[in-house]
């Protein structure tokens, strides 16, 4: 065999396994009716649920708990998903920043029980992306300038 097979050969293998290797922690998005029954059917893997915080009147988010000095290390909140439900998180990590000003959260994690830990989560932010709006203005608005 020439060197150059040898090498594509061994180039595809790589491509290859980087991709057996990344698919088997892709994970899904669920809500948290079908991860509780995930696992209750005992299945382990690793999930994505999107919801929303639930907010009070003022401004504050329902069932939060983080205390820094008991445990630094424990967070958790109450988040509704797509279906409405309501479960009890919890992040064993320290409350991530601005997470209350956060519009929509990925939850990544699996159900344990009636809690859905989570290993991440993923928020979206809106307040990042509002403040400096920049305006297009239409191919009429342009051409009367």
């Amino acid at each position: 065999m020439k060197l150059t097979s040898i090498i594509g050969i061994l180039v595809i293998g790589v491509i290859v396994a980087v991709i057996f290797s990344t698919s088997s922690d892709a994970s899904s998005y669920v809500n948290f009716a079908k991860a509780t029954e995930l696992y209750k059917n005992g299945d382990a893997d690793k999930v994505h649920v999107v919801g929303s915080l639930i907010k009070e009147p003022n401004g504050s988010i329902r069932n939060m708990k983080y205390d820094p000095k008991v445990d630094p290390n424990y967070f958790t909140f109450s988040l509704v998903d797509d279906s409405n439900k309501v479960c009890e998180v919890v992040y064993y990590n320290p409350k991530p920043q601005d997470f209350e000003r956060s519009d929509k959260i990925v939850v990544i994690g699996a159900m344990k029980g009636q809690v859905f830990e989570a290993d991440k989560i993923l928020m979206k932010c809106p307040s990042k992306y509002e403040d400096n709006k920049m305006e297009v203005p239409t191919q009429k608005q342009a051409m009367a300038q």
